[in-house]
């Protein structure tokens, strides 16, 4: 209301002035008298001053005006700051307890998975073996057990050969094996039975070797060294025969027959022989106990030989003891010879034989038995592929 009345007085105020400034320029007429013209002039500037003290009033309101929304629209602002931050604050707090919460409910979900796909493998392998079992029940025929048995006793066989060197027992365990495939009475295993048959044939044809016979032998011969004779020392002949004078029945001679006799007599008490070779003197209480010892060790080595199947060790052993007990026991006394002629037979021994490096049967044995018992083994069938 204000605002409206100030902008209508000021225009007034503006013609009042201009009307003044007209008289004043215009010059006075005929029948104006002066005194009109000086009452109006002074009324002009008191309306000027109250038109600008309006305007000035206006002004300062407009500006209170103008503060004040200021002032109200600054708190509005920070009212919303405030009211935007809390907000975001919330909405912060919110988000993670939402990362937190789907992270919970994701590891819960993995652990459950997990757990089921556990239970999900352990029933797959139960229902695996229930159907291994159902096919092997279902598959097997009455005498199944008897090739089963043929398979096992074929692998002892090779056992027996290869780790043991026993060709013995390894013979006798493949003809075993071969009368249960005869009990089966089944044309379809005569392949089988071929192949076996040629590996008794082969087993048959290797060297048969006493070991147990040999090391027993060998055993006694040990305990036969302390009981040998020692040798006596023996001395070299003489290369210088001595000349022996003779005294003769003449008495004419009895000077030269004094100094024979003189001369014999002093060679009693001096004499003086030259000898060439080896002289072996008799051995000492301590020397025949380590000749004994070395003579049982030699023995000792030949018989992990026969085990070990080492010839040449074996032989190189029994010919050293040999040497040691001829260079050094009586050869003359029955036990000596005894015990030499001994170690030269069993040094003649072959304690070697050769062995097949495979068998026949065992491998087409296996796969018969994994072909028999094993064939009617059906996969589990799943939705994905029901085929």
């Amino acid at each position: 209301m204000t605002e409206k009345k100030t902008n209508n007085d000021t225009p007034k105020t503006d013609k009042q002035s201009d009307a003044s400034s007209k008289a004043k320029e215009t010059p006075h007429t005929a029948g104006t008298p002066p005194e009109s013209s000086a009452a109006s002039q002074p009324a002009a500037p008191a309306e000027s001053g109250k038109g600008s003290k309006t305007g000035w009033v206006a002004i300062a309101l407009v500006i209170l005006l103008g503060a004040g929304l200021y002032y109200h629209g600054h708190q509005q602002n920070r009212a919303q700051l405030a009211q935007v931050t809390a907000l975001k604050a919330e909405l912060s707090n919110l988000k993670s307890e939402l990362t937190k919460t789907s992270q919970d409910v994701r590891s819960e979900v993995d652990q459950r998975l997990l757990s089921a796909s556990g239970k999900l493998e352990q029933q797959t392998n139960d229902i695996k073996g229930l159907q291994l079992a159902m096919s092997e029940v279902k598959g097997r025929r009455p005498n199944d057990w008897l090739l089963a048995e043929a398979d096992y006793l074929t692998r002892m066989a090779g056992r027996k050969l290869w780790l043991e060197h026993d060709v013995a027992s390894a013979t006798v365990l493949l003809e075993t094996a071969d009368n249960r495939l005869a009990q089966l009475n089944d044309p379809s295993l005569t392949a089988l039975r071929s192949a076996m048959n040629d590996d008794i044939t082969t087993l048959k044809a290797v060297a048969r070797i006493d070991r147990d016979g040999i090391v027993l032998r060998l055993t006694s011969l040990q305990e036969m060294v302390a009981g040998l004779p020692l040798a006596n020392a023996i001395v070299p002949e003489s290369l210088e025969q001595p000349q022996r004078e003779t005294v003769s029945d003449s008495v004419s001679d009895w000077q030269s027959n004094l100094m024979t006799s003189l001369k014999q007599f002093s060679e009693h008490f001096v004499t003086y022989r030259k000898r060439d070779g080896n002289v072996i003197p008799l051995l000492s209480p301590e020397q025949n106990f380590y000749l004994q010892e070395n003579i049982k060790s030699k023995l000792e080595t030949a018989i992990k030989a026969v085990y070990r199947e080492q010839g040449e060790l074996y032989t190189q052993s029994l010919t050293m003891a040999k040497d040691w007990a001829s260079q050094f026991y009586n050869t003359d006394d029955v036990k000596t010879q005894s015990f030499i002629k001994s170690l030269n037979e069993m040094a003649g021994q072959n304690i070697e034989a050769s062995y097949p490096d495979k068998l026949k049967s065992p491998s087409l044995l296996a796969d018969l038995v994994n072909q028999r018992l094993r064939q009617l083994i059906a996969p589990v069938k799943t939705e994905e592929d029901p085929a």
